[in-house]
């Protein structure tokens, strides 16, 4: 009894104070805003400036439900909670999908919040309380659906909801994505595209990611399609329709210092605290950006870049030791375009990758003395043959890979890329920093790969940082831009902490630097030597001179730069002053403007020395997914040298005079029989029960598997399928009296059903002759009843 009477004291507790909140949910009212403000980092005076005040009343326009597009409406609902207008605010049948869902594909695929619980979640982030936050949400949104129409809960949603590059509430997005549009404008497309994007603002980016962004607007097409609300032709003009230009992409007005940088910061904000909180919601940021080293970058880019209709530069700089982003130049002009060159313009890297292959190939033991033959070369990709060829046609015959790095030698580190594997290549990429999608292909080694210069800053300061990856404690694995994060309401200060994530070894780093140095000093960077300096770095060019790439570092910056075109892969044939654009011409040129001047204050610091790294070489073969020694049988194999702590750890099991087995399941005995014999095997034959209904004569099981080894003359075990209590007859063409009788004898369950036909004659059966028969397999005749006038 006291139970009761205290759970009902809280559910009245609870339900009153919650109908004191509702006022605070409406957008349309004062709700208290402080201003998030943005700061540089600290100069050299200890003073910082301010980069954005981020509001919300300025980010957000609320507009009236009149004043937005119904189809925006309906998208909306489609795809976020599609029976919106059915439920009370909690839609429990939803809740049960959701985690079906989640059980099924044991993970969470499927989120079980309504439009109502997402508007009140955003709303009442702000609210410090934490104790049973998820109930009052729940409770809020139901009692909301009493008080509110669901007209006016969805209007108050789509003015608050984020949907990227900086737009809060849907006037803002139409506004950013489609030139200054009014929310009411917006067509069957242009809703879609948007009603995609809250789900994951970053991930769903027509200007970052347009495959995924175009994948969600079809998706979204699909659900509306799906639930009435379009026809199958206004789904396929609307399917087929442009996703807006990353150049057009930008939010009304401009910020203050280093805009593009800010844009990227408030999407690691919105990413970690919400578009609510970040907007008007009382955050003192600082940044770790150093407008000193921001100007410098500027002016080094306009520096080599003459031609104001020429190519385009970006450039990303990061202290190695503290992860910290120090400069971020994405473009020259952000009215025009909000299009960051530094983290949204990803193109091939070339050759500047070659130091990853490398550093892949290191974590698996191989040394940088393993020699391989530099020639053209064609190598086996599975689906289509790569072939490879050196700038130029110049070859070094055979060479290490360490001087192959130093000459950028296509040929050899095509061939890195098939010992170390393509997958590996793209771990130690992900491992040393970079974001970006990256697929296996053979191609990767060359940098044939689509990646961004901050995703290459990052990569290359690991390696700079002695092959310690840093991460931030609040932000986690992205590059750190934010240094603390002041709660203005609270004064609670987070410190997001450099966090060191080991990745290589101190000696492997180093020994990866120690070669990067020599391609300044006598490779194809030259033109990036900063004299005293000792510097290490790579240049990269893709074939048809569409990008061109330094990423080089000292002891104190990692630095990228990136020159080319941005809206067209354009060849810069001539823009070196009438010679092709390589990685060794103005983007070195750039890098080395910039260095020179963002280190003149600094004295110049050494790298570590290269440590001894003993090696030893050993003939190994590839077989069952890795490399392992010879057993001085096999063959195709190759000379690779190895750490001495870190050599192959198991023998391969070769054979004299060794042939490959063939994969024999699934074949008729006769068959298996036939391709043991052309290679020089023996078949050992084992008959094993069929299933009832399969044919029997066929290959079910095999030792050794197919792809293995024997040697020639060598025993093949192969399991094949007998059928001991008989197969099924054909019975179409019997009567029905020896039908009965063998089917009998057979001990069939048969049936007998009538048709027209001959009389007494069995004119069909249902299961198929010559397969493995089991005693009461069910088997129904269709048998002739005589001809009727």
């Amino acid at each position: 009894m006291l139970f009761a009477l205290a759970a009902a004291s809280f559910s009245y507790g609870l339900i009153t104070a919650i109908r004191s909140e509702l006022d605070a949910l409406d957008p349309s009212k004062a709700r208290g805003d402080i201003d998030t403000v943005v700061y540089s980092a600290p100069n050299r005076f200890g003073e910082r400036r301010v980069l954005a005040i981020l509001r919300g009343d300025e980010s957000r326009v609320l507009v009236a439900s009149k004043d937005i597009s119904p189809i925006m409406k309906q998208a909306i609902v489609a795809v976020e909670d599609k029976r919106f207008y059915e439920h009370n605010g909690v839609d429990v049948r939803g809740i049960v999908r959701a985690l079906w869902q989640d059980i099924r594909s044991q993970s969470v695929v499927e989120g079980g919040s309504t439009i109502t619980q997402q508007y009140v979640k955003n709303a009442y982030s702000r609210n410090e309380q934490t104790i049973g936050r998820k109930v009052r949400e729940a409770a809020l949104a139901w009692q909301l659906t009493q008080r509110w129409s669901k007209d006016r809960i969805l209007t108050a949603y789509l003015n608050t909801i984020y949907f990227g590059n900086g737009a809060y509430g849907i006037l803002q997005a139409a506004r950013t994505y489609f030139h200054g549009k009014s929310a009411a404008e917006l067509t069957l497309p242009e809703a879609a595209l948007l009603a995609g994007i809250p789900a994951s603002p970053s991930l769903y980016d027509p200007v970052q990611h347009p495959v995924a962004a175009r994948e969600r607007r079809s998706y979204v097409l699909d659900q509306l399609f799906d639930q009435g609300r379009i026809t199958a032709a206004e789904h396929r003009k609307a399917d087929a329709a442009t996703l807006p230009k990353p150049e057009e992409v930008r939010l009304p007005g401009t910020r203050g210092p280093a805009p593009y940088f800010v844009n990227y910061v408030t999407d690691q904000l919105v990413a970690e605290y919400g578009a609510e909180r970040v907007f008007g919601g009382g955050l003192e940021v600082t940044t770790t950006i150093d407008l000193e080293l921001q100007e410098q970058a500027r002016e080094a880019i306009q520096k080599v870049l003459h031609q104001s209709n020429g190519p385009a530069a970006a450039l990303v700089a990061i202290n190695p030791r503290t992860g910290g982003v120090k400069a971020m130049f994405g473009g020259t002009n952000f009215r025009r375009s909000q299009f960051n060159l530094a983290t949204q313009a990803e193109r091939q890297p070339g050759s500047s990758f070659k130091p990853i292959v490398l550093a892949s190939a290191f974590r698996q033991g191989i040394a940088p003395s393993t020699r391989v033959t530099s020639k053209p070369i064609e190598i086996d990709a599975g689906d289509r043959v790569w072939k490879v060829s050196n700038y130029e046609g110049t070859y070094l015959g055979e060479v290490d890979l360490a001087r192959a790095m130093i000459s950028s030698d296509n040929s050899v580190y095509a061939q890195l890329t098939k010992i170390v594997g393509p997958r590996s290549i793209v771990d130690t990429a992900k491992q040393l920093g970079i974001r970006s999608k990256l697929p296996a292909y053979f191609s990767i080694g060359l940098g044939a790969v689509a990646v961004n210069p901050l995703d290459m800053t990052r990569a290359y300061a690991t390696i700079a940082n002695e092959g310690q990856r840093v991460d931030g404690s609040i932000m986690g694995d992205r590059p750190r831009v934010v240094r603390t994060v002041k709660l203005r309401r609270t004064g609670e200060v987070r410190q997001n902490e450099p966090v060191q994530k080991p990745i290589l070894t101190k000696s492997q780093a180093e020994t990866i630097t120690s070669i990067l140095e020599q391609v300044v000093e006598q490779g194809t960077g030259k033109r990036a030597d900063l004299g005293v300096r000792t510097a290490a770095g790579k240049t990269g060019t893709t074939d048809d001179y569409g990008d061109a790439w330094f990423v080089g570092y000292t002891p104190e910056l990692a630095v990228a730069v990136w020159v080319g075109y941005p809206n067209e892969l354009r060849p810069m044939e001539t823009e070196f002053n009438g010679e092709p654009v390589a990685g060794g011409t103005l983007p070195a040129l750039i890098w080395k403007a910039f260095m020179s001047r963002a280190l003149a204050d600094e004295p110049p610091r050494s790298f570590n020395p290269a440590p001894y790294l003993p090696s030893t070489s050993l003939r190994v073969v590839f077989r069952d997914g890795r490399w392992r020694r010879d057993n001085g049988y096999c063959p195709s194999t190759r000379v690779i040298s190895y750490f001495s702590d870190s050599p192959p750890g198991t023998t391969a099991r070769c054979y004299a005079n060794e042939v490959s087995v063939p994969t024999l399941v699934g074949r008729s005995v006769e068959s298996a029989r036939s391709a043991l014999s052309s290679v020089s095997l023996t078949p050992d034959v084992i008959y094993v029960p069929a299933e009832p209904k399969t044919r029997p004569g066929e290959v079910v099981r095999q030792l050794p598997r197919g792809g293995g080894f024997l040697s020639a003359n060598g025993t093949v075990r192969i399991f094949v399928t007998a059928a001991p209590d008989g197969l099924v007859p054909n019975l179409v063409g019997s009567s029905l009296p020896a039908a009965r009788e063998r089917s009998r004898q057979l001990r069939l369950k048969l049936r007998v059903r009538y048709g027209e036909g001959p009389s007494g004659t069995v004119l069909q059966q249902s299961v198929e002759a010559g397969i493995a028969v089991r005693p009461g397999l069910p088997i129904t005749l269709l048998v002739g009843r005589g001809s009727t006038s």
